[in-house]
């Protein structure tokens, strides 16, 4: 999970701007000792903004060694050390460069400079419209190819599982055959693919059972499966594993919240659910990974018990409504 905004200057009233910024933002400000390239190597990394105050190019050539994807590079934002012009370089959509770039101009004074071709031309933006709804791209290759054809005046199809609320933007239509398809579960074909981060992970797994093992075993449910691991937003089971080690560093690397339940709240989950009394004999429940994630979800299973190398694994859908809300403000 992605820390907050970090924020550098080069130069006496740079640093005056940037230490207001980073009070007003909650954001860090890069010490003078520290040398530039660690500083960018490590906040790269790990935050969600960067903001350098300066020239572009410092900025350019602070970043470039880092960059993998706009679905993973955080926002990075130049601006000039009077706060007049205020530039997203980097993730201007997926990361929210755009939108802190009009946070900073209102702090500022300044002027957000947006320079992405379907904002410019008051378009449809998909990646924006997939943040907006709490969605991950699957194929971020396949987002220049949606906007392309929205930008010659084309219409595009969404294909998404539950009605989406409001009208439907300029050129973009409700629909099968579709450029976009909103889903959970991998599908083939050359469309672009959102999916929505909806499922709860229920687990249980054996005394000792390390990250490793659970992370191979998780992998290996989804390709079954056919689900997207993009789309596990939680994570639940009993409260007898509150002190695992692997099972606490394997969903805190996916930056999952793990929720806990006693095995009294477990069995009297409602639904149906698979038993085992070897199961019930070790924890008081007779299932706990279908149960704790159909409670946690509050919904109905998707999946039902999955069982490898002594870790079981089960989702369930929370339900979630869309809109076709898509801009800031």
């Amino acid at each position: 999970m992605r820390e907050g905004i970090a924020l550098t200057a080069f130069t006496e009233r740079g640093r005056e701007l940037a230490s207001e910024l980073a009070a007003a933002l909650g954001g860090t400000l890069r010490e003078n000792t520290q040398p530039l390239a660690d500083w960018t190597e490590e906040r790269f990394a790990a935050c969600e903004a960067l903001v350098f105050i300066g020239a572009a190019g410092i900025a350019v050539r602070s970043i470039a060694p880092h960059l993998q994807s706009k679905a993973a590079d955080p926002a990075v934002i130049c601006m000039d050390e009077a706060g007049r012009w205020i530039v997203p370089i980097l993730s201007g959509h997926l990361g929210g460069g755009n939108a802190l770039a009009g946070r900073l101009a209102a702090l500022t004074g300044g002027e957000a400079v947006i320079t992405t071709a379907t904002d410019v031309n008051g378009r449809f933006a998909v990646d924006l419209w997939a943040k907006r709804q709490n969605m991950a791209v699957l194929q971020p290759e396949r987002i220049k190819i949606v906007s392309a054809k929205i930008l010659r005046g084309e219409t595009i199809t969404v294909d998404c599982p539950r009605p989406i609320a409001g009208a439907a933007p300029d050129l973009v239509r409700p629909g099968r055959d579709a450029d976009v398809v909103v889903s959970y579960r991998v599908p083939a074909g050359g469309a672009l693919q959102l999916v929505p981060r909806v499922l709860t992970l229920g687990v249980g797994c054996r005394r000792g059972t390390g990250a490793d093992t659970l992370e191979a075993a998780f992998r290996q449910f989804c390709a079954e499966r056919g689900i997207a691991p993009e789309a596990i937003e939680r994570a639940a089971t009993i409260d007898l594993k509150q002190d695992e080690e692997g099972l606490l560093r394997f969903c805190a690397s996916h930056g999952w919240p793990l929720r806990f339940y006693s095995a009294e709240e477990l069995q009297s989950a409602p639904g149906a659910y698979s038993a085992s009394d070897f199961v019930k004999s070790v924890t008081g429940v007779d299932n706990v990974c279908e149960r704790a994630a159909g409670i946690e979800a509050g919904e109905s299973l998707i999946e039902k018990k999955y069982a490898r190398g002594g870790v079981t694994f089960a989702l369930a859908e929370r339900r979630k409504d869309y809109d076709w809300s898509w801009q800031d403000g």
